[in-house]
């Protein structure tokens, strides 16, 4: 396995411009720099596309633990152990349970309504957007509001782009490691 970026992780200190300013702004928000942000800073207008978007659906209606499990669930599909291992450890950090991070994996957990969103976000993954008239009414029937249905959509749209930047460049991850390889980890 690669242990070196495909593409350069920019480091802050020596950054200046449009980069500097938006990997300053991750700094403030989270007192570090992951290096998935250092490599999309190589693109600006991708980096701030990215912490907007993000944040818009921060404001929204599912809470940050959910939205760490579809991370999750998102970052096992796609095997890209660079988000699963940085969404395993966010999760921690906003109170979702080592089991529950466990189970978001599989797309799973003992919440129904959470375990609605973690299906419908595996089978949006998996159909590509394409997902049946039956899977969309199993998602309400689970109780999900059209904006959690959106908002699930959208979270899977957000953390493909992340993954598929990972993929892309092979990011190396900084965070305490988990390897998809490896669902029972």
């Amino acid at each position: 396995m690669t242990t070196l970026n495909r593409l350069p992780q920019l480091d802050p200190a020596t950054t200046t411009g449009k980069p500097r300013q938006l990997l300053d702004a991750v700094q403030t928000k989270l007192g570090i720099v992951p290096n998935l942000m250092r490599v999309l800073a190589n693109a600006p207008a991708a980096l701030e596309g990215y912490l907007q978007f993000s944040g818009a659906l921060a404001g929204g209606v599912l809470n940050a633990r959910i939205r760490e499990q579809i991370a999750i669930a998102v970052a096992q599909g796609n095997h890209c152990d660079y988000c699963l291992s940085a969404h395993t450890f966010i999760g921690g950090k906003v109170g979702v349970a080592a089991a529950d991070l466990a189970s978001a994996r599989h797309a799973e957990s003992p919440n129904a309504k959470d375990n609605a969103i973690l299906k419908l976000a595996l089978t949006v993954l998996v159909q590509q957007g394409q997902i049946s008239d039956e899977a969309l009414q199993q998602a309400r029937t689970a109780g999900l509001t059209d904006a959690e249905i959106v908002e699930t959509t959208a979270h899977v749209a957000l953390n493909l782009f992340t993954n598929y930047i990972n993929h892309v460049a092979r990011t190396v991850v900084d965070f305490p490691e988990v390897r998809s390889a490896n669902p029972a980890a």
